[in-house]
């Protein structure tokens, strides 16, 4: 049966989701299904490419074994997870925390970020995000109605010849005060920053701290990866009580125990800020994996005890290190990370062939994307463009970098080194 125009009209999506230009994961994930090379060395998104702890494995699976283990948990959350990341925590912000009004469960720290934009935002709410970022951020800032107040952090300046710290990549606090309006409602901050891998200083953090108190601007900041940094690291909340009672911060037990795909995120919080949280995620999602809940909280009770979280520090320095030395061989500048898993690399001195096919969704998008679409193409490696996460007013400042996951076996990583290396012949001294 032929439907009218009225009909379609009637069954027309939301716009929300109609009309959005094709995403950078499907993208990249066409070009490596349809390259010759193969297997695809995937240095793209940021997953794990190995197992969790064991001991984190085998809390899995004896939590499959318990009948309270398989059914629905509380809403916000398993209490023995609350109680170990209070306890886990509490040492972090300098005072006892109460698992039960100032720690929430959600299914992933998205969904957390989600139920905290659904708390708090309505419509004409304005929140401020730095750019890039990380692009979840936009969607789930705009279903509730929020409007998006971009600020930059600026590269360093000579990013395109030398390799420096991502510390370098700065804010302008003229910027971000300019920001400001009397509409803004809510800050995310993101350290260890993705795709940045800057950890914001305290001195940055105290900047920021001052102008949402001055402003009256809630805090969201999102710390997922804040068990990987390799300088000191400071959280927001902890700066000093009035910044506690205005920032909600976000972790993903998925991002510390090496287990992306169990989707079991949390929020701390006080209590009148946490409250709205945990009542969104109730009618976004009601509950989160049970025994991935309980796994977790064991993770959380025995990492200590297993020395985990300095060994996990340690290993993953040294895979940042260990995939960087290819662009030490070619002259590649790059940002070292702080923290988190992703290294930014400059391919500006990269030459991409005359006359070289690119499809039409690829051809007209920066040169990041044409670039990532060539190394998958003839190198089999996948990374992800940087421009993916600015608006396109700015997408250029990022058009000549590259974002390599070193989350990876180190077995993985020497193929993409050795892979990598074939960009001698297209490098321009």
């Amino acid at each position: 049966m032929a439907s009218s125009p009225r009909m379609e009209e009637k069954f027309a999506p939301a716009k929300r989701v109609a009309g959005q230009k094709q995403d950078v994961w499907s993208i990249v994930n066409e070009a490596a299904a349809a390259s010759p090379v193969q297997p695809i060395v995937n240095m793209g998104q940021g997953f794990y490419g190995y197992n969790p702890p064991q001991f984190v494995l085998d809390a899995a699976k004896s939590a499959l074994d318990r009948v309270e283990c398989n059914q629905y948990s509380p809403t916000k959350g398993r209490p023995r997870l609350k109680k170990a990341i209070a306890d886990a925590y509490s040492p972090f912000f300098g005072r006892k925390l109460d698992p039960e009004s100032e720690v929430t469960i959600t299914t992933g720290a998205n969904e957390g970020m989600l139920s905290a934009f659904m708390g708090f935002i309505e419509p004409g709410d304005e929140v401020i995000i730095f750019e890039p970022f990380f692009d979840q951020y936009l969607s789930n800032i705009e279903m509730p109605g929020g409007t998006i107040k971009y600020v930059p952090l600026h590269p360093p300046h000579d990013g395109g010849t030398r390799t420096s710290s991502a510390a370098n990549w700065s804010i302008d606090f003229a910027e971000l005060e300019a920001a400001i309006t009397a509409k803004t409602k809510m800050i995310v901050l993101n350290s260890p920053h993705n795709p940045v891998g800057k950890v914001f200083s305290k001195s940055e953090l105290m900047r920021i701290g001052d102008l949402c108190l001055k402003h009256g601007i809630l805090i969201l900041s999102d710390e997922v990866y804040d068990r990987l940094y390799y300088v000191p690291f400071t959280r927001i909340a902890a700066l000093s009580p009035e910044l506690a009672q205005i920032t909600l911060t976000v972790g993903s037990a998925g991002k510390n125990f090496y287990c992306t795909g169990w989707r079991v995120g949390y929020l701390i919080g006080p209590p009148q800020l946490i409250r709205y949280v945990a009542a969104a995620h109730t009618r976004i999602c009601y509950s989160s994996v049970s025994p991935l809940q309980e796994a977790a909280a064991v993770g959380f009770e025995q990492a200590d005890a297993h020395r985990f979280w300095d060994s996990s520090v340690r290993e993953m320095e040294a895979k940042v290190a260990r995939f960087c030395h290819v662009f030490d061989e070619l002259h590649i500048p790059y940002s070292r990370p702080e923290g988190g898993y992703f290294v930014l690399a400059n391919l500006a001195k990269v030459k991409l062939p005359d006359r070289y096919h690119f499809p039409d969704h690829v051809s007209h998008r920066p040169r990041d994307f044409r670039m990532a679409w060539f190394l998958i193409m003839e190198l089999g490696v996948a990374a992800i463009p940087p421009s993916e996460f600015y608006t396109p007013e700015r997408e250029k400042v990022a058009e000549d970098w590259m974002r390599f996951a070193v989350c990876k076996e180190d077995a993985v990583l020497e193929t993409a080194k050795e892979r990598l290396r074939g960009l001698r012949r297209y490098i321009e001294e």
